[in-house]
Formats: structure tokens, C-alpha cells, sequence
């Protein structure tokens, strides 16, 4: 069975907060999740790109924007380091970059 964050006992009353708490953590989790999806996506789609630099830069430009929103929606959960996701998502310099990541 699945708990609201912060109830640590089973027998919880299901209070109005409890079930308020659990919703937002389904929430959280379902935007994390999309951001995730979306900056996956758009990193592939920039590996794999070879066409001109003027689509190349709006390609990266996608990236960088999915990458930022994943970032900002994995520190509203409270996972504030990056280095896995960046190399599990292979995600370039030339993202990071724009990011103030280096």
C-alpha cells in the first residue's frame, strides 16, 4: 500500500491533509516523469541531428529548454544533483553550457 510522504505509521487516520499530501506527491511525480520523457526526447533528437546549423540551433535550443525544466522539476522534489541524469541522458558540453553547467 502506498503512503502519503511524512506518514510513518499505517494505522493514519485518512485525514483531508493525507489525502491532499498524497495527490500532490502523484502529481510530483507525473510531472517529474514528463519532464524527464520530454528532455530524453529532445536530447536524442539533437544527437542525432545533421541537418543545417540554423535548424541545429533551434534543435539545441528544444534541448535546452527540456533539459532546464527536468532540472527545475527534479529540485522542486528535492533531487538537486545532476551528474547521473547527465550521464545517463548523454546530455552534450553544449547544453550544459547554456545552463551555467560546465
Amino acid at each position: 500500500m502506498l503512503r502519503p510522504p511524512g506518514s510513518n505509521s499505517s494505522s493514519a487516520p485518512q485525514t483531508g491533509i493525507n489525502v491532499l499530501d498524497y495527490e500532490l506527491a502523484g502529481e510530483m511525480a507525473t510531472a517529474l516523469g514528463h519532464a524527464g520523457r520530454n528532455a530524453q526526447e529532445c536530447v536524442a533528437n539533437l544527437l542525432a541531428f545533421s541537418g543545417d546549423a540554423e535548424e541545429r540551433l533551434a534543435v539545441r535550443k528544444k534541448a535546452v529548454d527540456a533539459v532546464y525544466a527536468y532540472f527545475i522539476q527534479r529540485e522542486l522534489v528535492g533531487l538537486r544533483k545532476h551528474d547521473e541524469i547527465i550521464r545517463e541522458l548523454n546530455i552534450p558540453r553544449e547544453v550544459l553550457v547554456r545552463l551555467g553547467q560546465s
